[in-house]
């Protein structure tokens, strides 16, 4: 499948995970396994270092890499002070970017997640923004120095699939840095459909940890994500308004004479 590039590192696994909506602290470590991942997000809210009996933290297998969120920023300056504290906390150097100021659709704010990245990627964070998919503002959080971007497939939560399709797939044909498709994403057929357009990972949240049984819907999307990215380096064949024939349109029964 080829390893995934991403801020010095590869991993061998393309799908992220998220670690909110869970109905147990213990079923996370059979997701995390299940699913093969080497990234989760974490909001860093939900980090209670002073209890590690119930730190979320202590339910994570070290050798994951940790992407804590600025999920509750409602704007650049509380986005970095997150940053900084999660860094403080041992959380590492990556961080994904949450700038969300719409309670409504939760949608990101490309403009102040711009100031946001400019800042954490010139202190040395990986710095990977979650933003609404739009081409020029991809370009302007690359150039701040970003080492991914993140664009939405739909509201956060919502389970709709890829309803930015047409504009994630501009993103994937011009950024030249791992795109990685988050929020939205409900089914594992939608995982697989992001990868087949190119997507350089995803990460999913809530379709798992809502299921009826999410270590069982983990190893599902790995799978999704597995078989998306094999047919996106096989290459789909060519759509056709008109009907192409399988076998050769010649040696019909009426040309044999019978």
């Amino acid at each position: 499948m080829g390893k995934l590039k991403i801020g010095g590192i590869e991993l061998g696994s393309r799908l992220f995970i998220g670690t909110g909506k869970y109905p147990s602290k213990d079923t996370l470590p059979k997701v995390i396994e299940s699913s093969g991942t080497q990234m989760v997000t974490i909001a860093l809210r939900r980090v209670d270092a002073t209890r590690n009996e119930n730190n979320i933290l202590s339910y994570i297998p070290k050798d994951t890499i940790l992407l804590p969120n600025t999920s509750g920023a409602r704007n650049a300056d509380e986005a970095v002070r997150i940053a900084r504290l999660a860094r403080a906390m041992g959380c590492g150097d990556w961080v994904k970017i949450e700038v969300i100021s719409d309670n409504k659709y939760l949608l990101p704010d490309n403009e102040e997640t711009l100031k946001a990245t400019d800042i954490l990627a010139n202190e040395g964070f990986k710095v990977l923004p979650y933003m609404n998919p739009d081409l020029m503002s991809a370009k302007k959080l690359v150039d701040a120095g970003a080492v991914g971007v993140m664009p939405l497939g739909a509201p956060i939560g919502t389970n709709r699939g890829l309803r930015m399709k047409e504009l994630i797939g501009i993103i994937i044909e011009e950024i030249k840095l791992p795109v990685i498709v988050d929020a939205g994403i409900g089914a594992p057929s939608h995982a697989a459909e992001a990868m087949e357009m190119g997507a350089d990972a995803v990460l999913v949240n809530t379709a798992i940890a809502t299921s009826d049984d999410p270590v069982k819907m983990a190893k599902a999307f790995s799978l999704a994500v597995k078989a998306g990215r094999y047919a996106c380096t096989a290459r789909l064949g060519a759509k056709s308004e008109v009907a192409s024939a399988s076998s050769p349109l010649t040696g019909f029964l009426h040309e044999e004479g019978f």
